[in-house]
């Protein structure tokens, strides 16, 4: 059987010569580097240059989040979670705490933001002794002198938009989705605005029911709404879900 597969490929001259050809750029690239200066560098005493939106470390500007969990949401290894710690007016806020063992630096905590308080750093030195020295918490993920450039915005074109021939008209996902309220599920517990980040939804009286009781419902302010889901989440009974325009 052998001997009849090799009959069909019979050896020629220039298969033979294509093998020598990684063997020959391997020896010129040794040639290179011996007669001129090497191409590698005295790490850690001398570091390459990087880039302002190298994906290296997650990082986070304090002040500008909401604490929304969008991130911790849109992580694909889960090392975000959200932590209560005191913020820069002394009340407790909820701020993302990033475990660097399971983080893969994908950027997505960045990407989905709707505010840009998370960030991608050029910081890629992680090692460290233990593990606990790998979580991050708010205050140290924060980067000094961060640029806008640190800052990725993820945009996305409309099914709706393309079929129509309109190919430049990125939006964001926050300003198009929206929550949307299933009135007959609602039981106007106000669960809905305790969670909501951005303070954007309030109660009103609808009127009142058999008892003599109001009827409470959730009204959203839609041009500050950044798609966050915390209210959908909390809804106990379904009454929320989030409206994603196509």
């Amino acid at each position: 059987m052998t001997i009849k597969y090799l009959d069909k490929f019979p050896r020629s001259n220039a298969r033979t010569l294509w093998v020598l050809k990684p063997m020959w750029v391997t020896l010129k690239n040794m040639f290179k580097t011996t007669l001129h200066r090497p191409v590698t560098i005295m790490y850690p005493y001398e570091k390459e240059w990087v880039p302002d939106n190298y994906r290296g470390r997650p990082g986070l500007i304090f002040e500008k989040c909401l604490g929304c969990g969008i991130c911790k949401r849109m992580c694909p290894t889960t090392c975000i979670s959200m932590i209560e710690v005191d913020g820069d007016d002394g009340k407790k806020v909820d701020r993302p705490q990033v475990n660097l063992g399971r983080c893969m630096m994908c950027g997505y905590c960045a990407e989905y933001c709707p505010v840009n308080a998370m960030i991608v750093t050029p910081d890629y030195e992680l090692a460290a002794y233990t593990r606990e020295e790998l979580i991050y918490g708010p205050r140290k993920l924060a980067w000094p002198k961060h640029t806008e450039m640190m800052q990725v915005h993820l945009k996305e074109h409309l099914l709706s938009d393309l079929k129509n021939g309109v190919t430049d008209k990125p939006t964001a996902f926050y300003s198009i989705d929206r929550p949307e309220l299933n009135d007959a599920k609602c039981i106007g517990c106000s669960r809905c605005v305790k969670v909501c980040p951005t303070g954007v939804i309030e109660m009103y009286t609808k009127g009142e029911n058999a008892a003599g009781k109001p009827i409470k419902r959730p009204k959203f302010d839609l041009a500050k709404c950044v798609c966050c889901q915390n209210c959908v989440d909390e809804c106990p009974k379904d009454a929320l879900v989030i409206k994603e325009v196509l």
